[in-house]
């Protein structure tokens, strides 16, 4: 029960949060360079979170090698996003990637 009530304070707290602001962002009005900076907001965030499980998959050390199947899978990724402007393609062919790199170095 005091899991229930708990979910419950967090989500009523996270919508008003988020509620205030949309309810005035009507009343504000951004720049236009502002509004062009916003735009860098969410690759940037993917970004920091991602990165860290890429770069240090076993959390503890860096590891850029061709052992690391993850970094690889990011690179393909990055290659095929940056080549075909495709998000669908961009995540099924970096997955392809990754699975088929991890797979191939299970083999050795």
């Amino acid at each position: 029960m005091n899991e229930l009530v708990l979910i419950g304070g967090m989500a009523l707290i996270t919508f008003s949060i988020r509620y205030g602001l949309i309810g005035m962002s009507g009343c504000i009005q951004l720049s236009p360079q502002l509004m062009h900076l916003l735009r860098y907001v969410p690759p940037a965030v993917l970004t920091a979170i991602t990165m860290p499980t890429i770069l240090m998959p076993t959390g503890d050390e860096l590891m850029l090698s061709h052992t690391n199947a993850r970094l690889i899978g990011a690179a393909a990724a990055i290659l095929v996003g940056y080549r075909t402007k495709n998000l669908l393609l961009t995540i099924l062919l970096g997955m392809l990637t990754f699975f088929t790199w991890q797979w191939l170095l299970q083999l050795n």
